[in-house]
């Protein structure tokens, strides 16, 4: 989701949001901002969901063109690993950067994350150096057994956000 105003400014944002109240001032001003695109016109945190809902929440019957709501948030991420999958909490996506709980109050902000970080953040910077990637993991794997876990069927996602 190539977009100038999802940027590394706007993802430090993001990152530096429970500490700093001026990165939470540009986070709000950001998310709130209309942009258009072929005449739509939405603001940026619509289309972050919508980004969000098409690349991770196919496994839960998503509609095209739909928006990622808190549960389909809060249901996706932990699918998301960077690097390899298992229980180090390093590699879980959400617990590396620290979101023990998703709901009504960050789910939006965990989405905004992810497809930051994918557009314009580390994330990003690994895959064109031939780092890290972001993985892409079955639904829920906290239930499942060791083996199920090592066997899930695994996507990774690239940085211009299109699955390879």
């Amino acid at each position: 989701m190539a977009h100038p105003l999802i940027n590394r400014d706007f993802y430090d944002a993001i990152i530096r949001f429970d500490t700093d109240e001026a990165a939470q001032d540009y986070y709000y001003k950001t998310m709130d901002t209309v942009v258009e695109r072929n005449g739509r016109r939405e603001t940026l945190r619509t289309r972050i969901l919508r980004a969000y809902a098409m690349l991770f929440c196919d496994g839960l019957g998503a509609v095209a063109g739909q928006v990622a709501g808190p549960d389909e948030v809060e249901a996706t991420a932990d699918r998301l690993y960077v690097g390899s999958l298992g229980f180090d909490p390093q590699h879980w996506y959400r617990m590396q950067h620290h979101f023990p709980v998703i709901d009504e109050d960050n789910y939006d902000r965990f989405a905004a994350l992810v497809i930051a970080d994918l557009s314009a953040g580390p994330l990003r910077e690994a895959a064109i150096s031939g780092g890290d990637m972001l993985l892409v993991g079955e639904l829920n794997p906290l239930a499942m057994s060791p083996e199920q876990r090592s066997a899930q069927r695994v996507r990774t996602i690239n940085p211009e956000g299109e699955a390879l």
